[in-house]
């Protein structure tokens, strides 16, 4: 059977999980959760996310949401050991901690913070509000000094969790692409290491095939 994902094709987390099954090869379907009507909201959708958000998935009867969590169940049942697994091997510890590290800079230090210059920027004109541009201004001068961080970081490897891609990097990319195209913030294009990165991740076939919907 096909994996559903139930979803909003253009919402940043749909397009997360549309992006690892691009880059596993995994056929997908996505069924559509009208935002606008309020089907989040719904009995049916609550019942498989309980937070009433999206997306989540259906695998052959296995249920699951929360997009990280859905990417790290996609690479382990669906990945293929060696270097292009985008999960290192559980059992080497040393890796896995390595990874879990980036992971966490990216939902620390970067997702949250980007999220609030996409909401202000980008989601409230889009649905008739106004930005609040102090709010976008605070958390801008915050992910400019994170940026500043993960230059450092990039300057001494290739990726955030060594040398090797991982899809904690892949992560960056719905809510970067937001940011850098729709709000026109340049802070990932500005820093030598951190642009080599962003170019490198930003222009992979998966990406390209999800970025403008799943």
């Amino acid at each position: 059977m096909t994996l559903i994902i139930y979803g909003f094709r253009k919402s940043t987390c749909t397009r997360r999980v549309a992006l690892i099954c691009k880059e596993l090869n995994v056929p997908y379907e996505v069924v559509d959760v009208n935002l606008a009507a309020g089907e989040q909201r719904s009995e049916a959708h609550l019942a498989r996310q309980p937070f009433g958000v999206v997306p989540a998935i259906s695998d052959n009867g296995f249920e699951l949401f929360e997009s990280r969590a859905i990417c790290r169940y996609l690479v382990q049942k669906y990945g293929k050991p060696g270097p292009d697994s985008l999960m290192p091997d559980p059992k080497d510890v040393e890796a896995t901690a390595k990874f879990e590290q980036a992971a966490s800079i990216e939902n620390n230090n970067f997702d949250v913070f980007a999220g609030q210059i996409a909401l202000e920027s980008v989601v409230k004109p889009m649905r008739g509000g106004t930005t609040d541009t102090e709010v976008v201004k605070k958390n801008t001068a915050i992910l400019e000094a994170k940026l500043d961080v993960y230059d450092r970081i990039l300057s001494k490897q290739k990726y955030l969790a060594g040398d090797v891609l991982t899809i904690a990097d892949l992560f960056h990319l719905p809510f970067g692409m937001v940011i850098t195209e729709g709000a026109k913030y340049d802070g990932l294009l500005k820093r030598p290491n951190v642009a080599r990165w962003w170019k490198d991740i930003s222009s992979r076939p998966a990406w390209q095939a999800v970025k403008d919907g799943a």
